[in-house]
């Protein structure tokens, strides 16, 4: 039997939380004290967790409701042995002396840098459009995007239509344990919409309410069943119904035929989908057969023992970690890069033509440069589609204040890499190292010479050459193409 401190306290004398709810509970307070205290110090074992479940400010709402439960459960206890006129007193005295303590700790701890301020990700869960317009590098990352429509079917399938009927059977039957499972679902379908990597959170719930949803309907219709291989001689009209058994048969059919598609859904989007590596990409030839891609580590490879060992490579940070760890060089930036700055001088080098892009470049003492195109196979995933990320990263610092992102589009506001594209943009760095030489390639039968299989267009600047880079490897597919600086005495050789 669960014991609730409402039944046997007043309302009057309950702290604001438990007269909001009335469902505190001992054993609400055992399961939430150790699931907060045992998961907040096995997370911080995590090397580069460390102490942020106690020192940064989106940890700071599970701190207060850990809080708010000490306080709650203390009051009970003093309760239990005061008398009503010597709790009012006590109980007035405690929660002004502890409320205005807490405030003042976290105002002069906030103040002193204790305990860091909301990240960006963080004000971009509760305004989308948050990153987009002050810090763009949040933006630019695939995970932070907001999450398509067909995403979710992709990923949760029947899931998307049983999760509000399982919100539904939650509401008939409030518990404690449906109360937890509602909140859970509203806000993680919430922060799904906003950010397409927290589908991870939404996913266990999302197959909690789904399998509360066809547990609950079986079990409706399974009875409808039971019964008439009972009483096999009634008649099909029975009591307001009408046929019954039969359309419970049919409905137990129909969701098994559900779950079975369910089933080998998740089977094909995890093999197919969830189970590549993201450096070797598979393709289907015309007859069926698997084509495999194996440009990135072709790349790495070259790049491991081609290269001075102490050479500095420069891409964008996307495929940092990567050439860190394959290729054992040094890289300017990485996943891992706070410096805004640092990455913003990156995108300002690829987005700048190629004179000021050279001069940023011995800046950073750059040896070589990576960059990933798409057009020759269709890789869509390429720095062309991620290119205006780029300069909106790179504009958005004091020295990439000549990249305006409207300077890269068509009087139209198009952006395009064929004859109707921005100057600008067919000129700059980054569009002559993913097309140089790709004028003269045939890419489909009965398309032009230079056309782009992602864009779906003929390129509009084929005929250059480069000034300040010469081209070091591209590999088999050109999904990665490797360009060397040249030294000051050879630029223009």
């Amino acid at each position: 039997m669960t014991y609730r401190a409402s039944q046997v306290v007043t309302s009057r004398n309950l702290p604001a939380i438990g007269r909001a709810s009335r469902r505190f509970s001992h054993r609400v307070y055992v399961a939430y004290s150790t699931l907060y205290v045992i998961g907040t110090i096995l997370s911080m074992q995590i090397s580069f967790v460390g102490f942020q479940p106690v020192s940064t400010s989106e940890h700071m709402g599970a701190f207060g409701v850990f809080g708010l439960c000490q306080i709650h459960a203390f009051v009970d206890y003093l309760r239990s042995h005061l008398n009503k006129n010597q709790f009012d007193i006590l109980f007035r005295a405690v929660i002004s002396t502890i409320a205005i303590t807490g405030i003042l700790t976290l105002v002069v701890l906030a103040a002193l840098g204790k305990i860091a301020p909301w990240t960006g990700r963080f004000y971009s869960l509760l305004d989308p459009s948050y990153a987009k317009n002050n810090i763009p590098i949040i933006a630019s990352v695939s995970e932070h995007q907001p999450t398509a429509w067909s995403s979710f079917y992709f990923d949760l399938q029947m899931l998307t239509f049983m999760f509000p009927v399982g919100l539904y059977f939650c509401f008939s039957n409030l518990t404690d344990e449906n109360i937890f499972i509602i909140l859970y679902g509203v806000l993680s379908i919430y922060f799904a919409g906003v950010m397409v990597r927290l589908m991870l959170v939404l996913a266990p719930v999302m197959c909690i309410l789904s399998g509360i949803a066809v547990s609950s309907l079986l079990s409706t219709y399974m009875k409808q069943i039971d019964e008439v291989k009972v009483e096999k001689k009634k008649q099909r009209f029975e009591g307001n119904y009408f046929m019954r058994s039969e359309i419970a048969t049919l409905f137990v059919c129909v969701m098994s035929v559900f779950l079975v598609m369910y089933t080998l859904h998740c089977t094909w989007v995890t093999s197919e989908a969830y189970s590549s590596p993201s450096i070797v990409l598979s393709a289907r030839g015309h007859d069926g057969s698997r084509i495999i891609f194996d440009d990135f580590r072709e790349a790495y490879y070259w790049l491991r023992h081609n290269t001075p060992e102490d050479a500095k490579v420069m891409s964008w940070w996307d495929y940092g970690y990567q050439i860190t760890a394959m290729a054992n060089r040094t890289i300017l930036v990485d996943n891992n890069t706070w410096n805004n700055t640092h990455i913003s001088r990156v995108g300002q080098a690829m987005a700048s033509s190629e004179d000021k892009a050279y001069q940023i470049m011995r800046e950073l003492d750059v040896d070589y440069v990576l960059v990933i195109f798409g057009g020759l196979t269709g890789y869509s995933s390429d720095d062309i589609n991620k290119f205006l990320w780029m300069v909106r990263i790179g504009g958005s610092t004091e020295k990439g204040t000549h990249i305006k992102e409207h300077d890269y589009y068509t009087p139209a506001g198009e952006f395009r890499v064929d004859k109707e594209g921005s100057p600008t943009l067919l000129n700059c760095l980054m569009y002559k190292m993913c097309y140089y030489r790709f004028g003269q390639v045939y890419t489909e039968g009965g398309k032009p010479p230079g056309y782009d299989r992602v864009r779906n267009v003929e390129i509009g600047n084929k005929d250059f050459e480069l000034d300040v880079l010469e081209e070091a490897y591209t590999t088999e597919h050109w999904i990665v193409r490797i360009y060397k600086v040249k030294d000051l005495p050879n630029r223009g050789a």
